[in-house]
């Protein structure tokens, strides 16, 4: 749902600039230096970029799932390390306030998060619960008005510079399932609460992801999402189910992007004495990656609007994210093809983009985990 369309498309046209006029011409550096200047992280929060999906009483901009997948396409088209940046305030990293934290939680965090004063993380993946989130071992064990935690989480985007960490922790006792899992909002600087080292990573170069690490860390009660002990999974799949039609949109971007390079690379290398887009192998490269990412803008978009609906979109939400993912994947392995060694080097946007969008198939569930929940809602849905 498209709100104010005059409004939408002047905002459109601002982000449209700042990414190719401000971000792009960076790409490489930011890749080489593994890091994104504060100036440019300071543009962005002049830009209101970290409250795009926060709601506007509490600062941010509010806007619809098809707006915000939308602005997604455009700011995607520079190198995913841009949009990671300020994407987990504006996605995972508030979304669990936003769906589930009380008045008062959503007036304390939701503001900061919003001007991007504050980082936050999503604290989920722990190095044996990963596609089994359900399996997580942090515990969470009550001490009179306070929990103590105790736990290691692993990949976590932002931790190395995130104030405000969402952290899954099993509060019941059990040992394994959903049930029992609190999510808990801890402040950088909590006693008990560090980060590892930042990882060296195969793309996405100036993301840090590390590891979040709690030793007796003392939470106060009031600081479970919602006030709602046991409730933490529940919270965590009704954030990751709009995070995963927001990645769709992230997995489009770069598509796009790959095929106006793959196009403008055609049109200029020239093999045999002409250029090689006139090469009909050449073309059906360009022409399979234009059709798939039409496909999965399309699909992307009535999911969207779906979502902005009311309905139930927990079977798409996963459709659009697999399909853009595995999408993205193959235009960028044709886009290092048609480089050729050029490809292969460092220096291109083919190269550094197929590095980058690897990790698109991993997170927010694999591909696998995705086709089985794919799976086995068509098998409920369609009945004996």
């Amino acid at each position: 749902m498209i709100r104010n369309p005059e409004k939408f498309d002047a905002l459109l046209a601002e982000v449209r600039d700042f990414i190719w006029n401000e971000c792009i011409p960076l790409e490489r550096g930011i890749d080489e230096a593994d890091e994104i200047p504060e100036s440019l992280v300071d543009r962005m929060r002049e830009l209101g970029l970290f409250g795009h999906s926060i709601p506007e009483e509490y600062g941010g901009a509010g806007l619809t799932t098809e707006e915000l997948s939308l602005v997604n396409l455009e700011i995607s088209q520079a190198a995913p390390v841009i949009r990671a940046r300020f994407g987990g305030n504006t996605g995972i990293a508030s979304e669990s306030l936003v769906v589930d934290g009380t008045p008062e939680q959503k007036r304390k965090y939701l503001p900061s998060l919003a001007s991007g004063e504050v980082t936050g993380c999503f604290a989920l993946t722990e190095p044996g619960a990963g596609s089994d989130a359900t399996a997580l071992k942090t515990t969470a064990v009550k001490d009179g008005a306070h929990y103590v935690l105790n736990g290691v989480k692993c990949f976590i985007t932002n931790a190395p510079l995130a104030k405000l960490f969402t952290v899954f922790a099993r509060s019941g006792g059990q040992e394994r399932g959903a049930s029992g899992i609190s999510a808990f909002l801890i402040e950088h600087g909590t006693p008990g609460l560090s980060t590892g080292p930042e990882y060296h990573k195969m793309g996405q170069h100036g993301s840090p992801v590390g590891e979040v690490i709690l030793e007796n860390c003392r939470v106060p009660a009031e600081n479970i999402v919602g006030h709602m002990e046991g409730k933490g999974f529940r919270t965590a799949m009704r954030a990751l189910n709009k995070q995963r039609i927001n990645l769709a949109g992230l997995c489009i971007g770069p598509a796009i992007r790959l095929v106006h390079e793959m196009v403008r690379r055609a049109r200029q290398r020239e093999q045999f004495e002409q250029p090689i887009a006139g090469f009909q192998l050449v073309q059906q490269m360009i022409a399979d990656s234009n059709v798939e990412l039409y496909a999965a803008r399309a699909l992307l978009l009535e999911t969207a609007r779906k979502r902005d609906a009311g309905l139930d979109v927990t079977m798409e939400a996963s459709m659009c994210k697999y399909f853009a993912s595995e999408m993205c994947g193959r235009v960028a392995d044709r886009a290092v093809q048609l480089f050729g060694g050029g490809g292969y080097v460092a220096g291109t946007v083919a190269e550094q983009f197929y590095r980058d969008v690897r990790l698109f198939r991993l997170y927010e569930g694999t591909s696998q985990i995705h086709i089985l929940n794919i799976a086995k809602r068509t098998l409920d849905q369609l009945g004996p």
